[in-house]
């Protein structure tokens, strides 16, 4: 497993480093927001460890960028001291997949960094799992709860999208992209798949996971809000 490493403060970046490679991790560094980008952009990582508080750009431009014109799905932890609900928010909201709070321990980094990469891969397998939903990558096939949901491709690539970036925020302009490239139709059709795919994936269960965040987009997240 390849991971980048993006943090300016050179103790803290030389910890993270020793410690993943101790762990068996194959770890590039970037110092500053524009370098990381560019190695995030044109290397071939599984995640990435990314500060918020970095020279040339910060981190929450960086996953934004690497979101929207990068179009990577490249699972990011972002660090920072800042612990306050809205600095978090923002986090989600750019396209973070975890936020840890600094100080932490380099322990529970790892923690977090396997999680993330279990969930994505399905532990080894190419599927993705949120709450019991769950997307084979390689067959297209969806189910929830042992429960099997056929898709249309458009469905399927939302859907696709939303369970990459769990439980993080997906903006409404990223989800528009994904279906439809720079070209979004000017009627709200976005609106009318997203209530499609609702139908499909949480209407026949207990419990709603595709939650709507008014105002910035859509997130897929267990035991999600009514919406």
């Amino acid at each position: 497993m390849r991971i980048l490493v993006v943090e300016d403060s050179r103790d803290i970046l030389a910890n993270i480093a020793d410690y993943l490679a101790l762990k068996g991790y194959e770890v590039d560094c970037a110092a500053d927001g524009l370098s990381g980008l560019h190695l995030a952009a044109t290397g071939n990582f599984d995640l990435i460890v990314l500060d918020v508080m970095l020279p040339g750009i910060d981190g929450y431009t960086f996953c934004k960028r690497l979101r929207e014109s990068e179009r990577s799905n490249t699972p990011v932890v972002m660090l920072t001291a800042r612990d306050a609900l809205d600095d978090r928010l923002t986090g989600f909201a750019s396209g973070a997949d975890d936020y840890l709070t600094k100080p932490f321990a380099l322990s529970e980094l790892v923690a977090r960094i396997e999680a993330i990469l279990r969930r994505s891969r399905g532990g080894g397998r190419r599927r993705l799992e949120v709450d019991d939903l769950q997307l084979d990558l390689d067959t297209l096939e969806v189910s929830r709860a042992g429960r099997s949901i056929r898709l249309t491709p458009a469905a399927l690539k939302l859907l696709t999208l939303l369970m990459q970036r769990s439980p993080a925020v997906v903006p409404r302009d990223v989800l528009e992209a994904e279906l439809w490239g720079d070209s979004p139709p000017d009627s709200d059709s976005l609106r009318s798949h997203i209530h499609a795919l609702r139908q499909q994936i949480d209407k026949p269960f207990e419990r709603p996971i595709l939650e709507t965040v008014h105002g910035i987009g859509y997130r897929l997240a267990s035991h999600a809000r009514k919406t």
